[in-house]
């Protein structure tokens, strides 16, 4: 991903609303399985990481990019963006090239 298209996603990502919050018993297969089914759906996810998760939020969102073959956009103090290329050419989303 370039430095073009990150950008790019970052400014979509700045008026979403997190879909996902990640608590005290932090990332759970559950959680993983969740988020990835949310990132073939809408391509471009945010992740709350609430106060009471003990985890670095950097870490977490290497580790939830590896378990879902997606990408980190960002990660801003508690908030994770996550961009998976969809399947779905309607629903795509048009990276600048």
């Amino acid at each position: 991903m370039t430095s073009k298209q990150r950008a790019y996603l970052k400014g979509l990502a700045m008026t979403m609303d997190s879909i996902f919050q990640i608590g005290k018993s932090s990332l759970t297969p559950e959680n993983t399985q969740a988020i990835k089914e949310a990132l073939e759906a809408r391509e471009l996810i945010k992740i709350n990481v609430l106060q009471n998760c003990m985890d670095d939020p950097k870490e977490l969102a290497s580790m939830v990019a590896e378990r879902t073959r997606s990408q980190v956009v960002q990660v801003i103090g508690k908030k994770i963006v996550l961009y998976k290329e969809g399947k779905d050419e309607k629903k795509k989303i048009q990276l600048p090239l």
